[in-house]
């Protein structure tokens, strides 16, 4: 075959349209041979014969798009002291932008043998792993725009490619479970129709199925075991995985940005799916195994693990973060995607032992102008020693706010002596944020994700139910803040549906309403359920999928209705914190931009702060002074807004504040019995039922409608003549 000497970057395949220039990093090599493969499975093997700062490379210009390729390093075998090069084991490129077929996980993937992890393993692992694919880059992207959506104004709709698609009625069958399914005007309608500004997909880079799930009958259905860093996940293409996953991908952000929807990545750089020293040899453990991971000092045969899944990423080691970094730019500049969630983001700050914020990984997103502009959304906590960083992370980061989740659960489940920091996380956590010179949308606001129960279970179940997950209960986390209203699972008792339909209610209400960027878990807005499973991550089955024909449509109206409330209105998305400063307006008296009020009307002082058993306050929102990011500095002018929260068993009485802060009300949302347009005068009773939120907005008098009709003109003209 003939070959020309190419060039040392870009790493990876890149087809130019005459050939394809290959290059791959390895300090540890003594040979690397580049393997071709044919439609028969026939192998051809290439050696890259130029080497240039530690990157091997070579350039054939008979290689077209839809070649499936791999590599064999030739080097030191030495697992106690981190070498692991084995040429009998094909390797997948790194930056490989497509993979094809699976993984069967024969003993051929192992460098040692099952009896004996000291005896060597040479068998050749070729039939049994997955192979790169160059791909064709060229897209007509039909002058794509990306939506910009400030974080103010975003609604984030955490979603699996699969379990929102593949059972949908009105997706064709072959496109279910697939981009293009997520891509369909059906599923496009739905996310409009709630006011979804960004999906935030979970896991599409590649990655591989667990061979323990597979013993089991599971599949890794999260998708958080990472191989390739670069590539769409191939089983999610429903025209096939020689490429075609790529244009796929493409097609579908595409789709996305037409409807005003951004695409935010689930990514896992933390780790990959090698495993630790029992763990296969897939890829990086063959190429340089101590470039790519953190080994035990002391003995390194072993591997860190920050992560609980048996490897860490080196974030020390420069080419890992050029990894990561050209990753990053990658899925930005060809894929159009527009932001990253970062799976157990602390373990990337941990360049030395503890947490950093000043770590490399964030000097390089920092100074980079392709990523630096992009969502950057941290899960702030790893499994390893001070992994809670909460509040911690750089100021141009925001966060998965994991105490919001947890203090929301515990107000609207009773929990005494909750009302001090659910006032401070309904505000925007300023008492996490505010200190580091960021805004309250820092805080990404959640009540339910994808690990946990969904937002149905959350009000139905007190225990974990993970039978089907077939490790005998002991998975997923035991404390779930949840609250079954007096029944574990199903039930037909009126008086409990109609509790549990409010309490979704009330905490869609809570998180919509609360300052910050609010995110949704897929299906909680249409009563999903998984049965009481609170760690779905092998259920790759309908317990975890959605079944749109058992959808709750009032439910879905309401999620949509207070999504419009909270678009409609910037006293719900301030650019600011609550000062509790004076903001003087020319009708009222004085008053200040937030203030808590007692079920009686009047301001609270710290001593109804610390009463444990009050399960109910209200708080005032001035419509006046509001600065919004994207304003040009004006300040904007809304209604203003009162909020009666009341998690009690029982109804209360509240009395509407005095005519300071505003003269009259009406009622725009509640969760127990609907809106109320009726207007209502300043120190009248509002009964609130138990456990129930109702939002009350400033009366003003209704527009007169406009007369445009053809008597109308004719009295126009009289009045001239």
């Amino acid at each position: 075959m003939e070959t020309w000497p190419g060039r040392p970057y870009p790493l990876g395949a890149t087809y130019d349209g005459d050939g394809t220039n290959f290059a791959l990093f390895s300090e540890v090599a003594e040979k690397v041979e580049l393997c071709l493969f044919d439609d028969a499975g026939t192998e051809t093997r290439v050696p890259l014969i130029e080497v240039d700062a530690n990157v091997w490379h070579a350039y054939l210009p008979d290689v077209a798009p839809g070649q499936e390729y791999g590599y064999r390093v030739h080097g030191p075998f030495d697992p106690a002291n981190g070498l692991r090069c084995d040429p009998s084991k094909l390797l997948v490129d790194p930056y490989a932008k497509a993979m094809s077929g699976s993984i069967d996980w024969d003993p051929a993937l192992f460098d040692h043998t099952f009896d004996d992890p000291d005896v060597r393993n040479q068998d050749d692992s070729a039939p049994h792993t997955m192979r790169s694919v160059v791909i064709n880059p060229y897209f007509d992207w039909r002058g794509d725009r990306r939506p910009g959506t400030p974080y103010g104004r975003t609604l984030i709709y955490e979603a699996h490619v699969k379990g929102l698609t593949e059972l949908h009625p009105e997706i064709p069958e072959e496109q279910r479970g697939t981009y293009a399914g997520v891509a369909h005007p059906a599923v496009i309608a739905h996310l409009q129709r709630l006011g979804i500004t960004a999906i935030e997909l979970m896991p599409v880079h590649q990655f591989v199925h667990d061979s323990v799930l597979l013993e089991r009958g599971l599949r890794n259905y999260w998708g958080y075991n990472t191989l390739g860093f670069l590539a769409p996940h191939g089983e999610y293409s429903s025209s096939g995985d020689k490429g075609e996953q790529v244009q796929e991908f493409k097609a579908m952000v595409r789709a996305l940005h037409a409807a005003g929807i951004e695409v935010i990545l689930d990514v896992v750089y933390n780790h990959t799916a090698e495993g630790n020293h029992l763990g296969p040899t897939l890829s990086f453990k063959g190429i340089d195994n101590a470039a790519y991971y953190r080994l035990v000092e002391d003995d390194k045969q072993y591997y860190m693990d920050y992560t609980g899944t048996g490897n860490t990423l080196n974030v020390r080691n420069p080419h890992s973060l050029q990894l990561i970094m050209d990753s990053l730019r990658y899925w930005v500049t060809e894929m159009h995607v527009d932001g990253f969630r970062f799976d157990l983001a602390a373990t990337l700050a941990r360049e030395f032992y503890e947490v950093d914020r000043l770590s490399s990984f964030f000097d390089l997103v920092q100074q980079d102008p392709v990523v630096s502009q992009v969502k950057l959304i941290a899960e702030p906590w790893d499994v390893g020693p001070g992994g809670y960083q909460v509040g911690n992370f750089p100021p141009q980061w925001t966060e998965w706010n994991g105490k919001y989740r947890d203090t929301v659960r515990d107000f609207w489940r009773g929990e005494p002596a909750t009302l001090g920091e659910f006032a401070s996380r309904f505000t925007g956590s300023a008492d996490l944020y505010e200190a580091n010179a960021r805004r309250p949308i820092a805080s990404i606001n959640f009540v339910t994700a994808h690990d946990g129960f969904t937002l149905r279970d959350l009000v139905s179940y007190n225990e974990k139910h993970n039978d089907a997950n077939g490790e005998g209960g002991k998975d997923g986390e035991s404390h779930n803040r949840s609250y079954n209203l007096g029944v574990e699972g199903p039930t037909d008792d009126p008086e409990i549906l109609e509790l549990r339909a409010r309490q979704q209610r009330n905490m869609i209400a809570t998180l919509l309403l609360s300052q910050g960027v609010p995110m949704l878990l897929h299906g909680d807005e249409l009563g999903r359920t998984q049965e009481g499973n609170n760690n779905g991550y092998a259920q790759d089955t309908p317990l975890s999928w959605i079944h749109w024909d058992e959808a709750d449509e009032p439910l879905i109206e309401f999620t949509a209705h207070v999504a419009r409330l909270r678009r409609e209105h910037p006293a719900f998305r301030r650019w600011g914190y609550f000062d509790g400063r004076v903001v003087w307006r020319g009708e009222g008296g004085p008053v200040p931009d937030i203030a808590w009020l007692r079920p009686d009307g009047t301001a609270m002082d710290d001593s109804d702060w610390q009463t444990s058993y009050a399960r109910s306050l209200g708080v005032f929102l001035n419509g006046q002074g509001i600065h919004e990011r994207g304003s040009r500095g004006e300040r904007i002018t809304d209604r203003h807004f009162l909020i009666c929260f009341n998690a009690h068993s029982e109804p209360v009485d509240f009395t509407l504040p005095a005519a300071e802060y505003c003269a009259s009300w009406e009622i725009v949302l509640n969760t127990a019995n609907g809106p109320d347009p009726s207007q209502r005068e300043a120190g009248s009773a509002l009964p609130v039922e138990a456990r129930s939120v109702v939002v009350l907005q400033e009366w003003r008098d209704p527009e007169a409608a406009t007369d445009y009709s053809p008597a109308a003109s004719v009295r126009h003209m009289r009045g001239k003549a």
